[in-house]
């Protein structure tokens, strides 16, 4: 079995198999239509020696002859029988080639023939495309001839056409008398003439409308240009008539001639005129008995500068006067929405009334009345658009008109504000700098709870931070930057007094002038910066918190949240600045009570190498160590006069005597331990050298126990001391036995 398994030598078995193909040889390439040798062989080059290709290209056709010869093997019957059917070959090709030959004739001639109607055909269409292009400009010029034909005939059946209106001179005073003849009559004559007239011109302008439809599709042909002298002339009489119509309409208020009026206006696309006619011809001189100014600009009569008063006038005369044309532009379907005479012809004149006669109006170096004249304007623009404008589109297209634009650009918002800002931040930065804190005890209250408080530099604070906020001050618009004023100046209280108390322990206001105050101040100062803080911070989280609320009420929640949290943080910035001014007060009684205590060294000498006896009462200076809380005024004016509820509530007082005793305890246990202890040094060696006197002496050495040492009279001293001073704080409300410091010195000193 084993030798009918073909043999395979070892290596075999690692490599490829003995009639696989390299990677790099593909055999469906010799396939493709586009195959070139040159090129394979070229490609090939760059990485396959010539002998390696030559090698497997030999082999790749010694493969094919194999194939060729197993396949003639395979279908041998069939390759035999092909030879012996293949008989008289020739002749049927012959036979074959005859009919095809007809046939392939015939084809060439019908499309010959298919070719030649193809292109007759399309000769055909492009002369039919040509034919009908040209029908349709003539046609178009035939149109536009009709047209300016029927222009110029319907001009001519106007009831009037005065030779002048062809320069676009529109007489409201004098009329001129027709060119047919006829003339003007009163009463339903004239009126019933009016609405003929407008309503001609009003089919003419649809007609002109059509016309320059034409014209527009047939530019740059001379028969246009020929006849472009004739369409200006209508033109201009068609405009020179619809204006003399439209005011002829204004003057006797006729809703019809009117509305065909305008129609004919929005059908030419030429509102700015009609807009124009009303401003000057209805609205100016209503305006200008209002304002009067003259055309240089001038005042010519106008007393100061306040606009309230006008705005109320123009209101009325709207009212009167105008509101009639502004129903017929507004009414619905009426396609009238084109026209904006609120903006183009009232607002625009208001404007240029105001520029002119009261041009003070608008500058903002005179912040009250600048501010008084653009709510005033705000208030009348918004009845503007409450009376006059039906829809919120058509509030929209009011406020989007260029006119609008500039009404509103006149009241330079920011330059208002920067006065105001100078103002108000100047005036605290005025108080804050001066080089000692003002206590003003009410004498020039201010308004709500000012009046509590004690320091002018509190006082101007309130009245800025009320300040931002006043009716007479406030541009809701800008309310973001009132805020931020605000804040600003809370800010800049909090860092006065940071920037003091911290030049007060350094001793020296360094690089931060305006800190001086603090310096020179006493501790009653700081009790009504205590106060005064405490004021503040209920006045700025209270009611003036709610008072801004109220103004921004329309704001989004969202922004109210904010706001609210930045005024309590503003107010929390203050709060947190109440402990480090309590230390202040601390530290100052601390270094006037620390004056007495170091009379306490003086006990040592008093029994030191003496022969006093035993101490039976406390030192003088005891009683003068909380001495400065009674001067101070915290014991006394504070604590039981009607001013401690007005300046500092009881829990502050209490935290303050506490403060100071803790301290004060603190800072004799210091002193008192320091002194013991420098005494029972010292007795030591004292001992030491009396007792080696005493052996060189040859005396005994022992010492009676019933002697007492220098250093138990001083401790004894200090003990009867430190009981004074125990009672002493009891009697200011502080028991001493809770302080940790007492407990210290009371164990230092206290006989075993």
């Amino acid at each position: 079995m084993a030798d009918l398994l073909p043999h395979r030598s070892t290596s075999d078995f690692f490599s490829d198999p003995l009639d696989s193909q390299p990677l790099w040889f593909k055999k469906h390439a010799f396939l493709e239509p586009t195959f070139d040798s040159e090129s394979y062989i070229a490609d090939l080059r760059t990485f396959v020696p010539f002998e390696t290709l030559r090698s497997q290209l030999q082999s790749h056709l010694s493969s094919l002859k194999h194939e060729l010869v197993d396949l003639i093997n395979r279908d041998y019957n069939d390759f035999v029988n092909l030879s012996t059917k293949l008989v008289d070959v020739d002749g049927a090709i012959v036979r074959m080639r005859a009919p095809l030959t007809e046939l392939r004739e015939k084809i060439e001639q019908f499309r010959d023939g298919v070719e030649g109607s193809l292109v007759a055909l399309r000769n055909g269409l492009r002369q039919r495309a040509e034919a009908a292009a040209a029908r349709e400009v003539l046609e178009l010029l035939l149109d536009t001839f009709h047209v300016v034909s029927k222009v110029e005939k319907l001009i001519k059946e106007l009831p009037s056409v005065p030779a002048d209106w062809s320069n676009g001179d529109v007489n409201l005073k004098e009329k001129v008398p027709m060119s047919n003849g006829t003339s003007f009559q009163h009463g339903e004559n004239e009126t019933n003439l009016r609405e003929t007239q407008s309503m001609l011109l009003e089919r003419i302008a649809s007609e002109m409308n059509r016309l320059k439809f034409y014209v527009t599709h047939a530019q740059n042909l001379s028969f246009i240009e020929n006849m472009e002298k004739r369409i200006q002339s209508a033109s201009l009489l068609l405009d020179a008539s619809l204006g003399h119509c439209f005011v002829d309409g204004l003057e006797h208020r006729d809703e019809i001639a009117i509305y065909n009026c305008l129609r004919a206006y929005a059908a030419i696309d030429n509102t700015r005129n009609a807009e124009e006619i009303f401003r000057t011809i209805v609205v100016a001189p209503l305006i200008q008995k209002i304002i009067p100014h003259g055309s240089s600009g001038v005042v010519s009569g106008a007393s100061g500068d306040e606009l309230e008063n006008d705005y109320q006038q123009i209101k009325q005369c709207i009212e009167k006067d105008c509101k009639f044309l502004l129903e017929i532009s507004s009414a619905e379907n009426s396609g009238l929405h084109v026209f904006n005479f609120l903006a183009n012809s009232i607002l625009k004149e208001v404007l240029s009334a105001i520029q002119k006669g009261k041009p003070g109006a608008f500058s903002p170096g005179r912040p009250k009345e600048f501010l008084k004249n653009y709510k005033s304007s705000l208030d009348f623009l918004a009845q503007l658009e409450g009376s006059y404008c039906p829809s919120r589109a058509a509030v929209a297209k009011f406020r989007v008109e260029a006119v609008y634009t500039e009404f509103m650009k006149q009241w330079n918002i920011g330059v208002y504000f920067s006065l105001r800002f100078q103002e108000i931040a100047g005036s605290l930065d005025s108080a804050l700098t001066a080089a000692s804190i003002v206590p003003v005890h009410n004498l020039h209250p201010g308004e709500g709870n000012s009046q509590d408080l004690t320091l002018k530099q509190s006082i101007t604070l309130l009245e800025s931070l009320r300040s931002c906020w006043r009716e007479d001050v406030l541009v809701v618009s800008s309310s973001d930057k009132f805020l931020r004023l605000t804040l600003q100046l809370l800010s800049r209280y909090s860092n006065w007094l940071s920037h003091g108390l911290a030049a007060r322990i350094m001793g020296n206001t360094g690089s931060n002038p305006g800190c001086e105050w603090a310096i020179s101040a006493v501790p009653d100062d700081f009790i009504y910066i205590i106060h005064d803080i405490n004021c503040l911070v209920r006045e700025v989280c209270g009611d003036f918190l709610e008072r801004i609320l109220q103004l921004l009420s329309l704001c989004s929640a969202e922004v109210l949240d904010l706001v609210k949290q930045s005024i309590l943080q503003g107010g929390k910035s203050l709060n947190d600045l109440v402990p480090q001014v309590m230390n202040a007060i601390i530290e100052s009684l601390v270094e006037k009570s620390v004056e007495d205590l170091r009379q306490l060294k003086g006990i040592t000498a008093t029994y030191r190498m003496t022969n006093k006896p035993l101490p039976v009462r406390h030192s003088p200076y005891v009683s003068g160590v909380l001495r400065p809380l009674k001067v101070c005024g915290l014991l006394q004016t504070f604590l039981d006069g009607e001013r401690a509820v007005a300046y500092l509530t009881r829990e502050t007082r209490n935290e303050l005597l506490r403060g100071a005793a803790y301290e004060i305890t603190g800072r004799y246990y210091e002193l008192a331990a320091e002194l013991v202890s420098v005494a029972r040094k010292t007795e030591s060696s004292l001992q030491r050298i009396r007792q080696g006197a005493q052996r060189r002496a040859g005396a005994s050495s022992d010492v009676s126990d019933n002697n007492v040492s220098d250093t138990d009279k001083i401790c004894m001293q200090l003990f009867l001391d430190i009981q004074e001073y125990a009672r002493n704080l009891s009697a200011l409300g502080v028991e001493a036995a809770k302080i940790p410091a007492y407990r210290s010195l009371w164990q230092c000193v206290a006989p075993p």
